[in-house]
């Protein structure tokens, strides 16, 4: 793992997630199997959850409550660190309690901050519960809205991302009707500036190269299957190269994903949430980071959700939060070097 003495000393924040989910369980997991792969990083949460889901599941772990975390990186070979926010009602694995919300979300905030303020090299995120967090008054759609928000109302970009395949949906968490109705030139040049841009600063990608799916079957067969992709995706295309971005499309979507494919670009613009998901998880399930492009800190997240059905039982993969944290470690080296 390659990183600058900077990056190197300052640790990583890992917030709890869902405390009734995995987060907690990958967390310990994370510590024993790969903290030579992740560096230092320390947790918002509550020791004392954790020392009793660690004792449920037979896990031995050093678990040490700190108070700052500059202390994290001098315990953190022997030690989990963890900055407490304690929750105010008891856990139970799988059954979600509203009455820790309040924890949940602080648990974002401080995360957040710290790493604004450059105490944290970055912010990794466990997943949450957006029901529950819903049914306390939570008004965000979720966590990258959020975290957007507390970093000043910058534009965030989600890309899946595995070592095969990066992939950047333009629509989001809307229905595929609202995402074809929605769907506008203006929206992929923006997902496509912004990704150009992070493949260069976190990705150390000098001339990074896009490619656009195209929306319909065979990009639309000239308007023989729909006119989208001949009336809002090819001038987005011609743009961004306007722009002097290597952006090549609409690409049929069918074929775009194939091994041969994926060699002959960095990054897949993708018209929807599935395009972009499905391709990345069925590479690499396990290994698969949601990371948040366009903010001023480093965010990245497993790509996986709570787990509920297996929460407690010591069954879920610690994999996607380890690659979540490499690849945080890996965006903030880069940007160290970028100065």
């Amino acid at each position: 793992m390659a990183t600058t003495a900077a990056t190197a000393l300052r640790p990583l924040a890992l917030t709890m997630g869902e405390p009734a989910g995995v987060g907690g369980e990958l967390t310990l997991r994370a510590w024993i199997s790969a903290r030579d792969r992740t560096g230092p990083f320390f947790t918002i949460d509550d020791p004392d959850r954790l020392r009793a889901l660690a004792g449920h599941l037979g896990i031995d772990i050093p678990i040490e409550e700190i108070s700052d975390p500059v202390e994290a990186a001098a315990l953190f070979e022997r030690a989990l660190p963890v900055l407490a926010e304690r929750l105010p009602a008891p856990v139970t694995p799988g059954t979600p309690d509203p009455a820790n919300a309040g924890a949940v979300v602080h648990a974002i905030e401080r995360a957040v901050h710290l790493s604004l303020d450059g105490a944290a090299a970055g912010l990794v995120t466990n997943p949450i519960q957006k029901s529950v967090l819903y049914a306390a008054g939570f008004k965000h759609p979720g966590h990258t809205e959020y975290i957007a928000e507390l970093c000043g109302g910058d534009e965030p970009v989600m890309m899946l991302a595995c070592d095969a395949l990066r992939a950047v949906p333009v629509t989001v968490h809307i229905s595929l009707r609202d995402a074809v109705m929605g769907l506008t030139t203006q929206a992929i040049v923006a997902k496509g500036r912004i990704t150009a841009a992070a493949l260069m600063r976190d990705f150390g990608i000098a001339k990074p190269r896009l490619a656009v799916a195209g929306l319909n079957p065979h990009g639309g067969e000239d308007g023989a299957l729909g006119t989208e992709d001949r009336d809002i995706v090819t001038p987005a295309v011609a743009l961004l190269r306007a722009e002097g971005i290597d952006a090549t499309g609409p690409a049929p979507p069918d074929t775009l994903f194939s091994p041969r494919a994926r060699q002959g670009y960095d990054a897949a613009i993708c018209m929807y949430h599935d395009q972009a998901l499905i391709p990345v998880k069925a590479l690499d399930f396990d290994g698969g980071v949601n990371v948040t492009l366009g903010l001023p800190i480093v965010r990245t997240s497993p790509d996986h959700g709570t787990a509920l059905d297996i929460a407690g039982m010591g069954k879920a993969s610690e994999q996607s939060l380890v690659a979540a944290m490499v690849t945080a470690r890996l965006i903030a080296a880069n940007r160290a070097r970028g100065g």
